[in-house]
């Protein structure tokens, strides 16, 4: 019986976080280099990478091309990160990829972090599949993350820059920026949305200096509740958020820089693969004892920021169930997120580096003194087993290993 995919890479999990690209590098030598056989589109960024990743991949299987998709985290399954046309990797398929990188690993004394078996499973698998191209998301960073080993992209994508994994990529906009713009290339074309200014000089030094053609994206314009419109496209838009205006149009700009190349991709295509776009734990409705709650994994600032106005828009007092990894900014995601007269239960991330709950109980009162109740539970599912949904709208949010873990618990939610 083989080992199963959780067993094989949490053994890993103990290595945390170590950049750089030699590992990874010297492991697809054993391969046959791998990330050279597939065209790519990379996007990098601190927010809404996945959902355009999501939209990019939807539009190029719409315009018919075969398509690798290769995102991070994963809600429920390891099998998520890495699909064609949609459709997820099977288990029997991922577990033989992990297991050759981990029996080469071992023969080559190359140590692996977790982050850089399931990415270089995701090399190989893709390159056995006879893909058009691929759209590959940055795991953390840019410059040293795992993914960015590829010469020659089709193109590069930045869609935000804010204060995220600051362990890691430094403290200021600009030391995150000129991490995130390691992913750009020479003469590569590169699509970047709108950048607080700090972040927004780096980048465009760096373009400057790899004389990358360059298309700074301005957000589409809502039409209408579903609606949206960038230049002279109109499309129906699935995804909940004015962020969507602008991942959207990050989106559509991309491809059209393809088209630019020869790529056939039909206005027909764009419209039909936004419109069909599914990005879970996003803003996202479920049903929980027939009453709608909203999911919504932001943690950091700049994604607590926009959950905050689109709750706003709906004028309900709220109740948030909210878990936290120990290395997030609690202050920065509180003052965005809590308001006065708000609700809050307080949850553990499972099987994770979870925040100190009575620690957060403390932040979250002195932050906010004027909140309605603060209470803690030892699980998601007795704190939303204690609170009428129908007298509040309950917001789960905080963390997307969170998300993925009630996902889990609860089986599966029909999208309401």
């Amino acid at each position: 019986m083989s080992p199963s995919i959780d067993s094989l890479l949490n053994s890993l999990k103990h290595q945390g976080v170590d950049l750089g690209l030699e590992r990874i590098t010297s492991l697809l030598a054993h391969f046959a280099y791998p990330h050279l056989q597939v065209p790519i589109i990379h996007v990098a960024g601190t927010n809404g990478k996945g959902s355009v990743c999501a939209y990019l991949s939807s539009i190029l299987s719409k315009a018919g091309y075969r398509v690798g998709l290769y995102t991070s985290p994963h809600l429920v399954e390891w099998n998520e990160r890495i699909s064609i046309n949609t459709k997820p990797i099977s288990t029997p398929e991922l577990t033989t990829s992990i297991i050759d990188v981990l029996d080469v690993s071992q023969r080559e004394s190359i140590n692996l972090t977790q982050f850089e078996v399931i990415t270089a499973a995701a090399w190989i698998y893709f390159a056995g599949q006879k893909l058009d191209l691929a759209v590959i998301e940055v795991g953390l960073g840019g410059r040293l993350d795992a993914t960015n080993i590829v010469p020659h992209p089709l193109a590069t994508v930045i869609t935000s820059i804010s204060r995220d994994h600051w362990q890691f990529l430094g403290t200021t906009l600009a030391d995150i920026a000129r991490e995130k713009a390691g992913i750009l290339k020479p003469q590569c074309p590169a699509i970047v949305g709108e950048l607080p200014e700090d972040a927004e000089k780096v980048v465009l030094k760096k373009t400057q200096e790899l004389e990358c053609p360059t298309i700074w994206v301005k957000p589409a314009h809502r039409i209408g509740e579903n609606w949206a419109q960038w230049q002279d496209l109109t499309y129906s838009l699935p995804l909940l958020g004015d962020v969507q205006l602008m991942n959207s149009a990050l989106a559509i700009a991309t491809v059209r820089v393809l088209s630019e190349k020869g790529w056939n991709i039909p206005d027909t295509a764009i419209s039909s693969g936004i419109s069909s776009t599914s990005w879970p734990g996003r803003l996202q409705w479920l049903n929980w004892k027939d009453t709608p709650i909203l999911i919504d994994g932001a943690h950091n600032e700049a994604s607590a920021q926009a959950l905050r106005r689109y709750v706003d828009s709906l004028n309900r007092p709220l109740h948030w169930v909210i878990g936290m990894l120990a290395s997030k900014d609690h202050q920065t995601i509180f003052t965005a997120l809590l308001s006065e007269g708000d609700q809050l239960s307080l949850v553990p991330v499972p099987d994770n580096d979870s925040a100190d709950l009575d620690s957060l109980a403390s932040l979250a009162q002195s932050i906010c003194p004027r909140l309605n109740q603060i209470n803690i539970y030892r699980d998601i599912n007795l704190a939303l087993e204690e609170i009428n949904p129908r007298e509040t709208l309950v917001v789960l949010s905080g963390s997307l290993y969170l998300v993925g873990y009630f996902f889990a618990s609860v089986d599966q939610l029909t999208q309401s």
